[in-house]
């Protein structure tokens, strides 16, 4: 794995980073980026569910061979997490998502594109030496040719997974973009999609979200693509287990970074019921919230197979494009990898339920079974 060379010693932790991003990014770009639906309930629970559990580390543990690589779509990465899929990177820098593949390819970790990247598909990809394996995430919409050609081009390029947001069939209330009658500019386009005027709050029929969509359409995507299927947007244990018997490949436990339905659970928290659910059936990831390398640990805890991030790659793009983003990775790499090895981790299997507590009714911290 390449490492930065020299570290900048202003930004010691992702909160530096996104209060550095935010001197980089006009008001309605910040707004966008950082904001969610609504009163942000969501939003900011997804964050805040990470400190309601207390670790139980464990010593005198040899950690001679400490290894925080894991598999993930066939690549073996550095550690597990990859870079979700957020709109429109080229906000953040000119570079946009060509940046971020650079620092995801030079890092050793996965990465998912968004159907509203500004860089075309095959463009992004090409940036990997082939360290690591990419995701295409598809917005569904009503036209369902254009929901193929996605995919098909996708497929064509190299993509290992088509990751469908199923959380989606309207696009949630965000005030941020009303207020700010937020719309792309002009010296951006989204190569997925038809040509349109920019304005992300009025779209055409060809692009509208598929509010038809139901378990027998995702049927239907399993059959059309040799890429593998996730659903990207499930938080009870009822759809994880209608997504095991739809036949998909994997679940994500999403709530699309608290930008759909405000007051929905947190990501960790409806985390453990999936899982349970799956009961190891197919993998199950998580997004939402992550701020610091220990709540990945906390995620795998909980049983998470891999983890991803979306704001905080935008907040490095922001402040020192590829640079920046690689940043980003190697503070939460730093702190995953020391959080492991006080909890006395040797490898990402030997995480447990067992090494986190949670508060009980008695005032108690107690270990979860």
């Amino acid at each position: 794995m390449n490492r930065p060379h020299k570290r900048d010693t202003s930004i010691a932790c992702i909160k530096d980073l996104e209060v550095a991003a935010a001197h980089k990014l006009n008001k309605n770009v910040r707004e966008y980026y950082n904001q969610g639906a609504m009163d942000l309930i969501t939003l900011h629970d997804n964050v805040a569910a990470y400190d309601r559990y207390r670790f139980r580390p464990r010593v005198l543990k040899s950690l001679a061979n400490l290894s925080t690589s894991t598999i993930c779509f066939g690549k073996d990465v550095t550690f597990p997490l990859g870079i979700s899929p957020t709109a429109m990177q080229g906000l953040a820098h000119p570079d946009g998502e060509l940046a971020t593949s650079r620092a995801a390819s030079a890092f050793g970790i996965n990465m998912c594109l968004s159907t509203y990247s500004n860089t075309p598909a095959d463009q992004v990809i090409a940036q990997s030496s082939g360290t690591n394996a990419y995701a295409h995430q598809l917005s569904i919409m009503k036209d369902y040719a254009l929901n193929m050609a996605i995919i098909h081009r996708a497929e064509e390029a190299g993509y290992k997974a088509i990751f469908l947001t199923i959380d989606c069939p309207y696009l949630g209330r965000r005030l941020n973009e009303t207020y700010n009658d937020f719309e792309l500019p002009p010296h951006l386009s989204l190569p997925n999609l038809p040509p349109s005027d920019g304005n992300m709050l009025v779209r055409d029929s060809r692009i509208e979200y598929d509010d038809h969509l139901d378990w027998e359409g995702i049927k239907r995507f399993r059959e059309s693509t040799s890429c593998e299927i996730w659903l990207k947007g499930i938080l009870t244990a009822e759809d994880a287990l209608l997504a095991v018997e739809a036949g998909v490949d994997g679940i994500i436990v999403s709530n699309h970074g608290g930008r759909q339905l405000d007051g929905a659970l947190s990501t960790l928290d409806a985390l453990p019921e999936v899982v349970e659910a799956v009961n190891g059936r197919i993998p199950v990831h998580l997004d939402g919230g992550i701020r610091r390398g220990s709540d990945i640990f906390k995620a795998i805890a909980l049983g998470a197979k891999y983890v991803w991030i979306g704001r905080p790659v935008l907040w490095g793009l922001a402040y020192n494009g590829q640079a920046g983003v690689e940043l980003a990775l190697q503070l939460l790499y730093d702190e995953f990898r020391l959080c492991q090895a006080l909890c006395g981790c040797t490898s990402i299997e030997e995480i447990s339920p067992r090494h986190l507590a949670r508060l009980h009714t008695d005032g108690r911290y107690r270990p979860l079974s």
